[in-house]
């Protein structure tokens, strides 16, 4: 088992550190306000600093609310650093992720940077899984104890690329929330129950995600007009005719309105033809 240190004690460092100890390894942990004293009864050793924390164990995890955090923190630890393993796994951008990693291996740590896909129950169980940039070397030493917390992948040695696909993740996710959240209103709006409404929406969701692959095709290969179904032009009418009813429910359609631009602007560059998936040409160009 390996001695490992947690800095920050939210809900998911405190689910870190917890899952840790159940699994036999050596634990301390440091947080900022006094919130430990669980931890320590379970069997993990709390530090007064963190650069006693990062001294005290062969890897360190640094979890808290941002990049912003972590730095402090670290700037606390940064005598103790050299030829430490440091994993972050706090939530922020790629620039974050590579301004962290410069900072960290000028101090002398080897660097880890995560993202996490998982809420704090689900650390330590099946289907939680944590992504990994940077140190190739550092994960597979530690891969035992990263796979203690979750599924561990690493994505490559650039440090950005974890924070990089959590996010992309999340868009995703938050893509899909919207869409339900747009939908549950207009089912409301008429009077009717969302709940009811579910048995039609999850099965339309899955038959299409099934689209999900063709696209991701032609989005890598740039050829958005091979085997079009339904063009651009067509489904930008639904579009426009779901943006409308909102309006007339009484429904804001403000989840479905960006979509709707994004697509008439492809239109009117003369991509009616092709699939939705030509779309992502019009986001690609935002700076």
């Amino acid at each position: 088992m390996s001695r490992i240190s947690i800095l920050g004690l939210g809900a998911m460092g405190t689910a870190l550190a917890a899952t840790l100890v159940r699994k036999g390894h050596s634990v301390t942990v440091w947080n900022r306000t006094p919130r430990a004293e669980p931890l320590a009864s379970a069997g993990a050793t709390i530090a007064a600093t963190p650069a006693e924390a990062v001294a005290a164990s062969d890897l360190t995890i640094v979890c808290v609310v941002d990049y912003a955090a972590a730095g402090a923190v670290l700037a606390e630890a940064q005598d103790a650093l050299r030829g430490r393993d440091l994993v972050n796994i706090t939530n922020g951008t790629p620039r974050d992720a590579k301004n962290l990693a410069a900072w960290a291996e000028k101090k002398g740590a080897v660097y880890l940077d995560g993202g996490i896909m998982a809420i704090p129950p689900m650390i330590g169980e099946t289907g939680a899984l944590i992504l990994y940039s940077g140190s190739g070397a550092l994960f597979e030493r530690h891969k035992p104890s990263l796979d203690a917390l979750a599924e561990s992948r690493h994505l490559g040695e650039d440090p950005s690329l974890a924070a990089l696909y959590d996010l992309a993740l999340l868009s995703g996710m938050y893509g899909l929330f919207s869409g339900f959240l747009h939908a549950g209103a207009l089912v409301a709006s008429s009077g009717g129950k969302v709940t009811d409404f579910l048995p039609l929406l999850l099965p339309w969701i899955a038959a299409m995600s099934g689209t999900l692959p063709d696209l991701a095709n032609n989005i890598d290969s740039g050829l958005h007009d091979r085997s079009v179904v339904s063009n651009l032009a067509m489904q930008t009418v639904a579009l426009e005719n779901v943006a409308r009813a909102s309006t007339e429910q009484g429904v804001a359609p403000d989840f479905i309105e960006p979509m709707l631009r994004l697509a008439a602007r492809r239109i009117a560059e003369g991509h009616g033809n092709d699939d939705i998936s030509g779309v992502i040409e019009t986001i690609r160009r935002q700076k």
